[in-house]
């Protein structure tokens, strides 16, 4: 019997002596994959929605989609459709009443400066868009200063032709872009932007273009415009991605 207690007790000794003779390594290693999802992503913008439901003269409907290139960058795009009715005046005296119709497509990209924890896909993005619009002015109401005015002391008289349609017009801008992307729910994300956009051409035909789909407001003697987007969207992950594990400075290795 004392000889089979030998037999095991000269066993674990080798095996207690060979692990004692490999170094130990005391830095732990990460051995967890961590993938991120990439897919499409797509929404409306619900600020044109809710001016569609309060302000009578204004009709709109824009969406939004983003597609996942790399772990930053994003393909992004907006498509919409507006109407809207506006009157120009001097003071107090209505010039004239104008419609504006039409649609518009932004085609970009966007890239992501925020940096996720696991399991987060929210961003703070810059990014930067062209646009173009095709549009018709509908000349509701004008009218005309009358330099005589012994039977029309106002000085304005009705326009001759009220309803005149300008129709075939265009323009295209570019829009810089800062927003938010934040995950509300699983897979539904709300955001907001802000959008500085340069007019690079537009298309007059003896009307002026003061009022763009998509664009906003023209100025005179100005192409820049100002405009805002608060989004909805849903999430369609694709595929999963292995994140890039950041390379360590010789000076990290080293501590």
């Amino acid at each position: 019997m004392s000889r089979y207690f030998t037999s095991i007790f000269f066993i674990l000794f080798c095996f207690i002596a060979k692990g004692q003779s490999e170094p130990i390594d005391l830095q732990q290693k990460d051995t967890v994959e961590y993938k991120q999802e990439y897919g499409l992503r797509v929404g409306a913008d619900i600020s044109r929605l809710v001016f569609s439901f309060i302000d009578e003269d204004y009709t709109g409907l824009e969406l939004v989609g983003d597609y996942r290139l790399t772990e930053k960058l994003y393909l992004a795009a907006e498509l919409g459709n507006e109407e809207k009715t506006q009157t120009e005046g001097l003071g107090n005296t209505p010039l004239y009443n104008f419609t504006t119709s039409g649609s518009y497509i932004k085609l970009g990209v966007d890239m992501n400066t925020y940096e996720n924890w696991f399991g987060m896909n929210n961003s703070i993005f810059i990014g930067g868009r062209y646009a173009i619009a095709s549009y018709s002015q509908t000349l509701n109401e004008y009218s005309i200063f009358d330099s005589n005015r012994f039977f029309n002391p106002d000085g304005f008289l009705a326009g001759a032709q009220p309803g005149e349609e300008f129709s075939g017009l265009s323009a295209s801008w570019l829009e810089f872009i800062f927003g938010i992307k934040a995950e509300l729910f699983a897979n539904i994300y709300v955001g907001m932007s802000a959008r500085l956009g340069f007019l690079v051409t537009k298309e007059d035909d003896r009307f002026l273009n003061l009022w763009v789909p998509g664009f906003n407001k023209v100025t005179d003697g100005s192409n820049f415009g100002v405009s805002y987007n608060y989004s909805i969207s849903y999430f369609l992950p694709f595929y999963k991605k292995a994140k890039k594990k950041k390379e360590k400075l010789p000076q990290e290795e080293e501590n």
